[in-house]
Order: structure tokens, then C-alpha cells, then sequence
């Protein structure tokens, strides 16, 4: 093995992005050494051996050309926990905790046995951070997708909450029994429209499409989400769901149409209007 190929020259050479770049190596360390992150100061001077450097290389041209660094690690975190993922769901986002903490909020102002539903679960990322935080929470998860149920169903057994959460698959309320009701309902549903240039840039070309977009306006999903509510939804339950940037408005009167009160809007992290609520 050619010389100056340690952890720190290797970094500093790479053409990615600092912290992406950390993250890959990091996963390399684990994978073929057992060490953690740490030792990417701890153990600088390192020098990886052919089959790492090889799956370094791999990783770090997969990136360069635009795959997401979740993907290629197979993990994300999200709120308290960490999910596998996989090309076949949508990687979840910090904007998509702002649900969690709404439902949250609602569990601990109920102080009791709470039902809750997660629309579209994805990689179970909301249900499952849900019922990791709140043991009174008994969750539902539904989506129309058994490839993202698969995965989702494994990351509830790798957290060890496997027998808290009930998945069902179905397209939104189709996937629920008839006469289902639930104390609160969340939704990030598909809410980019399709002729959205963003569906072209970054990670986005590389997630399923089907989560990103209603292949209209943006707001069909979050329409029949919403309009639906009532019959599921507990007297005084509430639902949040997740919308786009420039779509709170919009949300809003769907949510003034479908007989919901009590409506107030939520800003994220980045101080876009992000999720809005409602109550029966």
C-alpha cells in the first residue's frame, strides 16, 4: 500500500464536503475496524487497508456523483433513535421531528393511554420515535408501500419496539379497519409538486418519487389527508400534518373546509411554516 494514505490525508484530499466526508469514513472505521467515530482524531494516522480503501473509494465517487449519504450508509438519525434506510424510503429530515414533538406534546397534555396514527410512515421514522419516547402511546402505522413497510417493521424490531406499533398497508385511511379512531393523526405526506425543480437537485433525485410527489399540485395528498380526518379522529383529536414551504395558507383552508378548529401553523428550524394542526 502506497504511503500518506491515513485517515487525515485521506480527508483532506477528498473532494466531498467535510462532514460528508467524516461520515463515510466513519462508516468505513466501523465496518472494517470496529472503532468509532472518535477515531477519526483518536486514530489520524491510520492507514486503511486495501479492501477499506477500496470501500472508501466506492463511497466516495457513489457521493461526488450525488447519492445520498443515507443511502450509502444505510442509516439516518432522526429524533432520539436511528433507522435503517434504503433506496425505497424517503430519508427522513430534521423538519419532519417538528411532528414528533406535536404529537408528543399531545401524549403528555392527555396523561393517559394516547392511540396514535402515522400516515405514510416511510421508514417508520415518526411512529417509532414516538413510541420510543412515550410507553403510553399506542401507535398505528400505515403505508401503501410493503417495501417501506418492510423496513420500517425492521427498524421497530432493531429498537426493540417491535409489539408497540401496529403497520397496516394501505393507501392513508384505506389501510384501517372500518370504525378505527385515533386520539391524534400525523402525515408528511408526498407534498412537492411535480413540476418542482427540486425534484431534479440533490438527494432528491435519488428518493422514491412516490414519496415526494402527488404528481399534481402538491396538495392532493395532504387534501384527502385532511378531508378524511373527521372520521378518524377522536371528539377534540388532533391532527398535524407537514407541508412545503409556500403551502401553509393552502393547508389552512383545507383544513377550515374539512370542519377542523383550533388551527394553528408551526415553524421549523429554518423558520419556513412547516406543519399545521387542527383539532375535531
Amino acid at each position: 500500500m502506497s504511503a500518506n494514505l491515513s485517515l487525515r490525508a485521506l480527508l483532506r484530499g477528498s473532494a466531498l464536503a467535510s462532514a460528508d466526508a467524516k461520515v463515510l469514513m466513519a462508516y468505513v472505521l466501523e465496518k472494517h475496524y470496529q472503532l468509532p467515530r472518535s477515531a477519526l482524531l483518536s486514530r489520524d494516522e491510520l492507514e486503511l487497508n486495501d479492501i477499506a480503501l477500496e470501500d472508501w473509494k466506492k463511497l466516495e465517487s457513489k457521493r461526488l456523483q450525488g447519492e445520498p449519504v443515507a443511502y450509502l450508509i444505510g442509516k439516518r438519525g432522526f429524533h432520539n433513535i436511528e433507522l435503517c434506510v434504503a433506496p425505497g424510503v424517503l430519508i427522513p429530515r430534521p423538519e419532519s421531528e417538528l411532528l414528533v414533538e406535536i404529537g408528543l406534546q399531545e401524549i403528555k397534555r392527555l396523561n393517559t393511554l394516547v392511540s396514535i396514527l402515522d400516515l405514510g410512515t416511510g421508514s417508520g421514522a415518526i411512529a417509532l420515535a414516538i413510541a420510543s419516547d412515550a410507553s403510553q402511546a399506542i401507535v398505528t402505522a400505515t403505508d401503501q408501500s410493503t417495501e417501506a413497510l418492510e423496513i420500517a417493521k425492521a427498524n421497530a424490531k432493531q429498537l426493540k419496539i417491535a409489539d408497540r406499533v401496529q403497520f397496516l398497508q394501505g393507501s392513508w385511511y384505506e389501510a384501517l379497519e372500518a370504525g378505527a379512531s385515533f386520539d391524534v393523526i400525523l402525515s408528511n405526506p408526498p407534498y412537492i409538486a411535480y413540476q418542482d425543480s427540486h425534484l431534479n437537485q440533490g438527494d432528491l433525485r435519488f428518493e422514491p418519487l412516490s414519496a415526494l410527489t402527488d404528481h399534481g399540485t402538491g396538495l392532493s395528498c395532504l387534501e384527502s389527508i385532511i378531508s378524511g380526518a373527521q372520521l378518524y379522529l377522536n371528539p377534540n383529536g388532533l391532527i398535524a400534518v407537514e407541508h412545503g414551504f409556500d403551502q401553509s395558507e393552502a393547508v389552512v383552508s383545507l383544513m377550515k373546509l374539512g370542519g377542523l378548529r383550533d388551527i394553528q401553523t408551526h415553524v421549523d428550524l429554518g423558520g419556513h411554516y412547516r406543519v399545521a394542526s387542527g383539532r375535531k
